[in-house]
C-alpha cells in the first residue's frame, strides 16, 4: 500500500489572531454605538425637562397677566398704587410686587431668589388657576413670578409729563427633575395706558 505524507502545517494560529482582532473591532464598534445611544437618550431627556420648565414658566407669565388684568379686587388696587411695590417684593397681598431699585443695584429679578418657595407668587395664588405637579412629565412644583411697575413715556411725549406705567413680569418654571428651570420675562401694559 502506498502511503502519502501530508505537508507540514505552517499556519501556526494566524486565523485565530485575525479572528480575535476582528472580534475586538466589532466589540469596540458596539460599545461606541451603545455609548452614543445613551448620550442621545440623555440629551432627549434633558430637552424634555427643559421644555416642561419652559411651558411652566409660560403658564406663570399668563397667570401674572391675569393677575394684572383683574379689576375690582384688592390686588388690582395694589397693582395701581406705586407705594405698594416694595424692595424685597412684598408679603401678604402685596407678595411679588417689586419696587424699582437704585441706580447700580441689581434689578429685582436678579436680587430675588425665584426658586425659593417664599419668594414670588406661586401660580394661582391670586387668580385661582390650578396646575398639577410632581408626577410623570409634569413640573416638580408650581412656577412663580414677580411683577415690577416701570415708568415709560410714549414717543413724542415730553419728559416733564407724568409717566405712564407698564409691568415687567419675571417668571420661573421648573422641570420634572431638580435643578431644571427656565426664567422668562415679559412686559405687560394695561390697555389704554
Amino acid at each position: 500500500m502506498y502511503r502519502r505524507e501530508l505537508p507540514c502545517n505552517r499556519e501556526r494560529g494566524v486565523a485565530l489572531i485575525v479572528t480575535l482582532v476582528m472580534l475586538a473591532a466589532v466589540l469596540l464598534l458596539a460599545a461606541t454605538a451603545a455609548g452614543m445611544a445613551l448620550m442621545g437618550e440623555k440629551a432627549a431627556r434633558a430637552e424634555r425637562d427643559r421644555h416642561v420648565a419652559l411651558q411652566s414658566a409660560e403658564d406663570a407669565l399668563m397667570d401674572a397677566e391675569r393677575d394684572i388684568e383683574q379689576a375690582g379686587t384688592a390686588r388690582a388696587a395694589l397693582l395701581a398704587a406705586p407705594t405698594d411695590f416694595v424692595p424685597g417684593c412684598g408679603t401678604g397681598a402685596a407678595l411679588g410686587l417689586c419696587a424699582a431699585v437704585e441706580a447700580g443695584a441689581p434689578p429685582p429679578w436678579q436680587a430675588v431668589d425665584l426658586a425659593d418657595d417664599g419668594a414670588g407668587v406661586a401660580l394661582g395664588r391670586f387668580t385661582g388657576a390650578a396646575m398639577q405637579t410632581g408626577e410623570g412629565a409634569l413640573p416638580m412644583r408650581r412656577p412663580r413670578y414677580i411683577i415690577e411697575r416701570r415708568p415709560y413715556h410714549r414717543p413724542g411725549e415730553e419728559a416733564g409729563t407724568a409717566p405712564r406705567f407698564y409691568y415687567r413680569v419675571t417668571a420661573i418654571g421648573f422641570g420634572n427633575r431638580e435643578g431644571v428651570h427656565v426664567v422668562l420675562q415679559s412686559a405687560w401694559r394695561r390697555p389704554g395706558d
